[in-house]
């Protein structure tokens, strides 16, 4: 039985990654901020007794390095680990009022990774078959070329990119293998927001699939659907310039939603 321990469960990717590993017969630490959610996913799940939830916010690390800790005393030994929370909102470099929310998504998006990663690194060497074991880090495309009106988002991004894959270095020798995931457009509560078309949408649930498809071959970094791993390719060639003419009036996400 494979032991996972899922951030951002309650609502998204972190669900439909959840329900997928359910179905496979995994035993599953789920964390997410909503504990209604979380009870109402845990009922939903096959084996509903085997499962934990954890209602915290990722930011309070405390809190999530005790779960963390208490997932892996019930298990014996943790097997996958998804750093599944995120957050995206708008934001305007110009208005100092966006500045809390620059801070919220760094602090979501990426050091929130780190500290999902942090408490089981050791215990993956000491407590299981390393080669067996992946610490997966959910990026997005928009971390592969800077969008307009989502600089904090996109930058967040390019950070778990470039994370996942130091620590991918860091950590061949031991064979625990750090799998980076860049979705494109999955249709979830994060981009059914958004008011402009949204090329290649895929439904959270072939997202899950594939995903875990992914996780389990330890591939070092993927794009689903691979549609936008096309385009995302296109898009890092181009020139600056051509880039910039691109998509300087392209749409943007709206600001301030709550976080």
């Amino acid at each position: 039985m494979e032991n996972v321990f899922i951030t951002g469960a309650s609502s998204g990717l972190g669900t439909a990654l959840a329900i997928e590993y359910a179905k496979r017969g995994a035993r599953l630490g789920l964390v997410g901020r909503r504990q209604d959610a979380l009870l109402a996913l845990r009922d939903r799940l096959p084996q509903s007794q085997l499962h934990q939830i954890y209602c915290l916010d990722v930011n309070d690390h405390a809190a999530l390095h005790a779960a963390a800790m208490e997932f892996q005393h019930v298990c014996g030994e943790v097997h996958i680990v998804i750093a599944s929370a995120g957050i995206s909102v708008g934001t305007l470099s110009e208005d100092s009022a966006d500045l809390p929310v620059f801070r919220k998504v760094m602090e979501t998006n990426v050091l929130a990774t780190v500290a999902t990663f942090t408490p089981f690194i050791e215990h993956m060497r000491k407590n299981a078959v390393p080669s067996q074991c992946r610490l997966v880090g959910i990026a997005s495309v928009a971390g592969i070329r800077g969008l307009p009106g989502a600089s904090a988002y996109s930058a967040s991004k390019a950070a778990v990119i470039s994370y996942c894959e130091s620590l991918r270095v860091e950590l061949q020798a031991s064979g625990i293998r750090v799998v980076t995931i860049a979705p494109g457009y999955i249709d979830t509560p994060m981009t059914q927001v958004n008011d402009y078309a949204m090329p290649f949408l895929m439904p959270a649930e072939k997202f899950a699939k594939r995903a875990i498809t992914t996780i389990a071959a330890g591939t070092s970094y993927r794009v689903i659907p691979w549609q936008m791993g096309v385009v995302a390719k296109i898009l890092r060639a181009l020139p600056n310039f051509v880039y910039d003419y691109a998509f300087s009036k392209a749409p943007r996400k709206s600001r301030h939603l709550e976080l």
